[in-house]
């Protein structure tokens, strides 16, 4: 009778391949199978045995490589042949990542499994532009919200918008560049300050990391003349934002290295 093997749900990190966890890597150096997203940092996978099967299943918005029913299926069908499957998120895997619904479809089937957490994109990103989420004089409360919004659905109610407007310090939303009209009039309508800064920060922690900065009153026209900063982004709302300007510490590294190359 063939044993059943193990899924790995693990976080790969904010995109800086150095940010994975030390668990995360040693579930790589132990797969036979790799099944990753494109949010994972491609370089991970030389962390892999060179025989481990390598599956790509990374999603665009309406250009989907493998649905999420078929991914779940996929992890299930390679655990019951008796491998070693890791399925490397970019990110975190239960932060905006379906790991809990990956998680729940091993469960259900009797498959054994781990999540393995990894550093997400919202504490990460603003971090490398010299902003933390959370400081003593600036915001004490910090919240993560999908950027995947419209204003017909009920992804957010009004009573969370008004929660986020006005009961949270520090908001990040994650991959909304494309909704920041509808993320900025919400805010202000339910009481947030026209002058409130932000920060948008895209491709968060890589060398080609880029932070766009302003006001819930002026960011949008800013973004506009700014077409050079898209997703995988960071919309990061809050008084925190200011500390950038002592505090910013990996842009300026970056510069530095193109200077002297």
């Amino acid at each position: 009778m063939s044993r059943t093997g193990k899924v790995y749900l693990v976080g790969a990190g904010p995109g800086d391949p150095k940010l994975i966890t030390v668990k995360g890597l040693e579930c790589l150096q132990q797969a036979d199978v790799v099944v990753y997203d494109r949010l994972a940092n491609s370089a991970l996978l030389e962390h892999a045995p060179a025989q481990a099967e390598r599956i790509y299943c990374g999603k665009l918005p309406d250009n989907h490589t493998l649905k999420q029913e078929k991914i779940n299926e996929l992890l299930a069908e390679k655990a019951l042949a008796g491998n070693v499957v890791v399925r490397l998120k970019g990110g975190d895997p239960c932060v905006f990542g379906r790991g809990g619904e990956e998680a729940e479809h091993l469960a259900k089937h009797g498959i054994p499994f781990e999540i393995v957490p990894g550093v997400t994109a919202g504490i990460a990103a603003p971090a490398y532009a010299g902003i933390p989420v959370t400081h003593r004089e600036h915001g004490s409360s910090f919240a993560v919200v999908t950027g995947h919004l419209r204003e017909d659905k009920p992804e957010l109610a009004t009573e969370k918008w008004r929660a986020l407007a006005t009961g949270i310090d520090t908001v990040a939303f994650y991959m909304g560049v494309a909704n920041l009209p509808l993320i900025r009039t919400q805010l202000i309508r339910h009481g947030r300050d026209p002058k409130t800064p932000v920060a948008i920060i895209a491709w968060g922690t890589l060398p080609q990391q880029v932070t766009l900065t302003g006001t819930l009153e002026d960011i949008e026209e800013r973004l506009a003349e700014n077409s050079h900063v898209t997703n995988p982004a960071i919309i990061l709302v809050g008084d925190v934002v200011q500390l950038r300007e002592k505090i910013n510490w990996f842009e300026p590294q970056l510069s530095q290295e193109k200077v002297s190359q």
